[in-house]
């Protein structure tokens, strides 16, 4: 079943709010005093423009937003505040996973798009280029280090797909 344009736009932002809200919470933790808490503090501020530009197309569009965005807010901070009490290395675990799964989500959505919806596929594109970016960050800061790395690892993107997947209808 292909997915709505709708739906693309509301999954987007939601997951966008979700980001802000795993590294506030890993900020929270760390504050300024790792490693990588300023790799940290520049992502989040990338997926707040991303979520800003999502909160405008969802207005430009008429779309809802997901009414799961209390949860994703609790969830996403929990998250964060999770991973990095671990260490400074499940911190960036987290961020690998998510952007991962983020990079294979948002290629779907290009594919299924093809030339359809120019402004849309061009902020997909974008920001999908943007999550790349902060995988490789994440790795190349020692997400692979991170204790049962495999475990969180994967974990974190079985509940990063859940997510996507409600969110696009509710």
């Amino acid at each position: 079943m292909s997915e709505t344009r709708e739906a693309m736009v509301r999954v987007n932002q939601a997951g966008e709010f979700g980001a802000i809200r795993i590294y506030a919470g890993q900020l929270a933790v760390m504050g300024d005093r790792t490693s990588v808490s300023g790799e940290i503090a520049t992502m989040a501020q990338q997926e707040a423009a991303h979520r800003e530009r999502f909160d405008a197309l969802l207005v430009k569009r008429g779309v809802r937003p997901t009414a799961l965005q209390p949860l994703w807010s609790a969830a996403g901070f929990a998250l964060g505040a999770a991973t990095a009490l671990i260490g400074p290395e499940a911190a960036m675990a987290c961020t690998a996973a998510i952007e991962t799964e983020i990079d294979r989500h948002y290629t779907e959505q290009l594919e299924q798009l093809g030339s359809e919806d120019p402004e849309l596929s061009t902020m997909i594109r974008e920001f999908r280029d943007d999550e790349r970016e902060h995988r490789d960050t994440a790795l190349a800061s020692g997400a692979e280090r991170a204790p049962a790395y495999p475990l969180l690892f994967n974990a974190i993107r079985i509940g990063c797909r859940v997510a996507i997947a409600v969110s696009k209808h509710i």
